[in-house]
């Protein structure tokens, strides 16, 4: 048994394509301690700073202290404790919507909602760059999926046309991100949305890059752009700018009350912990306070200092999919080949900057990239100092 994946194991290290776990001996923060060094994390997605916050940790320690470590059971069992009804209840007044419902991750949130959206006969259209969990999501529905090009509506509407005439009278769900999680760029949603209204498709929107990015308070980019009112499904985590851990769904309350009743990794999963409830309910206070908004402009002026300051690179996208200028805090720096993003990844490690290769499957073959995230955290001195370090290493643009 010990040598059953021994052959598999070899042909991914031949292809530059194995990976290993980090241990992170500390706290998540801007600076890290990894097998005894420190390095400048340029790695993470805790965009605001807030998964080590002062606020965050006393909230979790009174969830702890009030309701215990484990909720014990599945939310419609026993395991529904009152910071998780608090968490919800902040979640639809944050995002302005009739309801919400939380998930152990933001990959359930997914695979338990598309499911219980569609079904066989019905279509998902799904944006080729979408996450790992939306895609799990599609096909376990059990949908006709078809996959439509990155933002390329013209694709995407030829798709509604084939669904409107193919498959008449079945339910079509739009699947794409607001902000995509590897090339940071953003979704055109304003066009979707009239593409999904002239054909009488519903979308579902991922905001897990978006929120506490962009908005008002970080509410997103539907928030942005005014257009909440008009997405029927936003997801989101609370694991990257919220600085927890969880997913969650907001929409109308008949959307909410059919997945309570049929979102299965909701329904057969013991609840999340109710400190981590707690602590998100913090994170969601501090967001729509004024040092939450001051917080969230300081991590552009930190976006804004990094793209000044990184050598040119064609990865890099100048604009989002509607002309405007690019924005986030994902900034990916494409290499192509396997080898070259490791060696790359290493060779800044060695001068104290942690930003891990990104490789197949997560990106395309011959994409191989290192991402790189800014947060509100990091300061000037060592954005700049990474900058530098990128130049000296990296073969040119």
């Amino acid at each position: 048994m010990s040598d059953l994946f021994h052959d598999q194991l070899q042909a991914l290290r031949a292809q530059s394509l194995h990976r290993k776990l980090r241990e992170i001996g500390g706290a998540q923060g801007p600076e890290v301690r990894i097998v005894g060094q420190k390095l400048v994390n340029f790695s993470s997605n805790d965009y605001l700073g807030l998964a080590n916050d002062t606020r965050l940790r006393e909230a979790a320690i009174a969830g702890i202290e009030e309701f215990g470590v484990g909720a014990g059971a599945s939310r419609l069992i026993s395991g529904t404790q009152s910071p998780h009804v608090r968490l919800e209840a902040a979640l639809a007044r944050w995002k302005e919507t009739q309801s919400a419902i939380c998930f152990s991750s933001g990959y359930a949130a997914a695979i338990g909602t598309i499911p219980a959206l569609v079904g066989k006969h019905d279509v998902v259209l799904l944006d080729k760059l979408s996450h790992a969990s939306l895609i799990d999501g599609a096909r376990l529905s059990g949908a006709i999926l078809r996959v439509f090009p990155h933002n390329h509506l013209g694709k995407l509407e030829s798709h509604l046309e084939w669904a409107q005439r193919e498959q008449p009278g079945r339910r079509i769900l739009v699947v794409t991100e607001s902000v995509f999680s590897m090339d940071g760029d953003r979704a055109p949603l304003r066009r979707l949305i009239d593409l999904k209204k002239r054909f009488g498709a519903m979308l579902f929107l991922d905001e897990a890059h978006a929120i506490g990015v962009l908005g008002e308070n970080g509410r997103g980019l539907a928030a942005e752009q005014g257009l909440a009112g008009e997405v029927d499904v936003q997801m989101g985590t609370l694991s990257k700018a919220l600085g927890v851990s969880g997913g969650y769904i907001c929409g109308s309350r008949s959307l909410i009350e059919w997945l309570v009743n049929r979102a299965r990794s909701f329904i057969f999963s013991t609840a999340p912990p109710p400190a981590l409830a707690a602590a998100a309910v913090a994170a969601l206070e501090f967001l729509i306070s004024d040092e939450g908004e001051q917080r969230r402009q300081c991590l552009w002026r930190r976006i804004k200092t990094l793209r000044a300051s990184l050598p040119a690179n064609q990865g890099l996208p100048n604009s989002s999919a509607d002309g405007h200028e690019a924005g986030s805090a994902v900034h990916p720096w494409i290499v192509g080949h396997e080898q070259r993003a490791i060696d790359l990844a290493r060779s800044l490690q060695s001068e104290g900057f942690l930003v891990p290769a990104i490789r197949y499957p997560t990106v395309a073959k011959g994409s191989a990239r290192l991402r790189i995230t800014v947060t509100a955290a990091h300061d000037e001195p060592q954005i700049h100092a990474f900058c530098v370090a990128l130049s000296r290493h990296a073969d040119g643009p």
